[in-house]
């Protein structure tokens, strides 16, 4: 019997046109075995929450370097949570984002945040571990 892959959202809200490195980030992350659903630029919290859901992922992954990461984050959460989402689904992501601000997201919710020169392989690690996580907790 095959293993359940990951299923990964990966997404650029807002009005940010740079997704080189979104693009690099779901290359790794499919090459790592994950199923990945990249939205394109240019999405609303809406669009994603709802792309989310019914793709059925495991995982939420933004992609900000416009400095709209304390108000994307936060709408995407709030979305996620009258979706009832908020513990099943994994929110992570990355781009230019302060230390302050990546602590202040993660008290509202957020998984780990990443900044640039971030390895790939750390950011595998990080999904993977918190799906096992997540799936050894269900059991």
């Amino acid at each position: 019997m095959q293993a359940e892959k990951i299923r990964v959202l990966v997404a650029k809200p807002g009005l940010d046109g740079h997704d080189r490195g979104a693009k690099v980030v779901a290359a790794a992350l499919r090459d790592a075995g994950m199923e990945i659903i990249y939205t394109g630029l240019r999405q609303t919290p809406e669009m994603i929450v709802e792309a989310a859901l019914q793709e059925d992922v495991d995982v939420i992954a933004l992609s900000i370097l416009s400095g709209a990461h304390m108000t994307h984050f936060p709408k995407v959460l709030e979305l996620m949570k009258e979706r009832g989402m908020e513990k099943d689904v994994l929110l992570t992501g990355g781009g230019i984002i302060p230390a302050e601000d990546m602590e202040a997201l993660a008290a509202m919710g957020a998984g780990r945040m990443f900044g640039p020169g971030t390895r790939t392989s750390e950011i595998v690690e990080y999904i993977k571990e918190w799906y096992a996580s997540r799936n050894s907790d269900s059991e």
